[in-house]
């Protein structure tokens, strides 16, 4: 009798082992490639960490970095071509709005991390102060896009109050370079690029006037409902990372050193304080928890921007049900 309920007791903790990291099958790893929406940079430490540990290998996952636009990411895991992407809140809506059946679960950063900033000598200090300003971004898309546009609505500006101008990724040096007065970009990027290289700025944060679902890690209900496991194992391993990182900045430093191009050629004292201040706008009582205003803040904004035609059903843009 003893022997049997030895033996049960051996067969029920390898089931549990098994169900427990569900996508390994004889020793393989399932192959992900995971849309970032921006390029290789120390902000990605936490997804970095969680490689360079073994979380994502712990989790049967092997991850392939894709640096391709945010919107793509979106395309692909709504048509079912890939599984996650690495994207900010408006996306989801922008893209559910559209019938792409979508869904965010877990939240990364807990602020929207975009900013607009100028030139001290340009007085800008409040949204109103944007109104007839000529005004670079990457392009009409992302967060940096919807997050400017936020900032005009809590104003009372439309789009057609100021002039912007499709740049691509190149706000710093444009501006650094005399070209620009006024750019939109991420709080933990380049306002602590341009300081660094002398350029005094002023920043107008978009979380300051409203909160909206930042960014964080997205699926498609195709892949909730087929493999609810390869979500939890996913989110479970990058919420390691992202622990790790706000625990250890200076080992997630290092480690992320081997995924970006030419690192050890740029100015380190800019890398880490983009790290520490990135690590700020991550933290949170409960990590990839998604707080549900956030959302309904985004919708009425894009609502009333016109972005999106209708309100949406919440609870299928996002979900908590996924974390640890």
């Amino acid at each position: 009798m003893y022997k049997k309920i030895i033996a049960l007791m051996l067969g029920l903790m390898t089931l549990l082992m098994a169900c427990s990291n569900s996508q390994v099958k004889d020793g393989a790893l399932l192959h992900i490639r995971l849309p970032m929406g921006y390029v290789p940079n120390i902000q990605y430490a936490p997804f970095y960490v969680a490689v360079e540990k073994g979380y994502f290998k712990e989790a049967g996952i092997e991850i392939e970095f894709d640096y391709s636009f945010e919107t793509d990411g979106v395309k692909l895991v709504g048509a079912g071509e890939l599984p996650f992407a690495v994207v900010s809140g408006e996306q989801v809506l922008l893209a559910r709005a559209q019938d792409v059946p979508v869904t965010y679960v877990a939240a990364w950063y807990q602020s929207f991390p975009i900013s607009v900033i100028a030139k001290a000598e340009a007085q800008i200090k409040t949204p109103q102060d944007l109104k007839g300003k000529r005004i670079a971004l990457p392009g009409l898309f992302g967060a940096n896009y919807i997050g400017l546009r936020a900032l005009l609505f809590s104003a009372g500006l439309k789009e057609t109050d100021v002039t912007l101008e499709e740049v691509g990724f190149n706000q710093v040096e444009l501006m650094a370079a005399g070209k620009q007065d006024v750019i939109v970009g991420y709080i933990a990027n380049e306002p602590i690029q341009l300081k660094a290289q002398g350029v005094d700025v002023t920043e107008v944060r978009v979380a300051d006037y409203v909160q909206l679902a930042a960014n964080g890690i997205l699926t498609s209900e195709k892949t909730i409902t087929e493999n609810p496991q390869l979500v939890k194992d996913f989110v479970r391993a990058f919420l390691q990372g992202l622990q790790y990182t706000i625990d250890h900045p200076d080992e997630a430093y290092d480690l992320s050193a081997s995924h970006i191009p030419n690192f050890a050629d740029q100015d380190q004292a800019v890398q880490k304080q983009i790290l520490l201040t990135s690590i700020d706008l991550w933290r949170a009582e409960r990590l990839g928890y998604s707080n549900p205003q956030a959302w309904e803040n985004m919708q009425t904004i894009l609502l009333e921007m016109g972005l999106i035609p209708q309100e949406l059903d919440l609870s299928k843009a996002f979900s908590n049900d996924f974390l640890p």
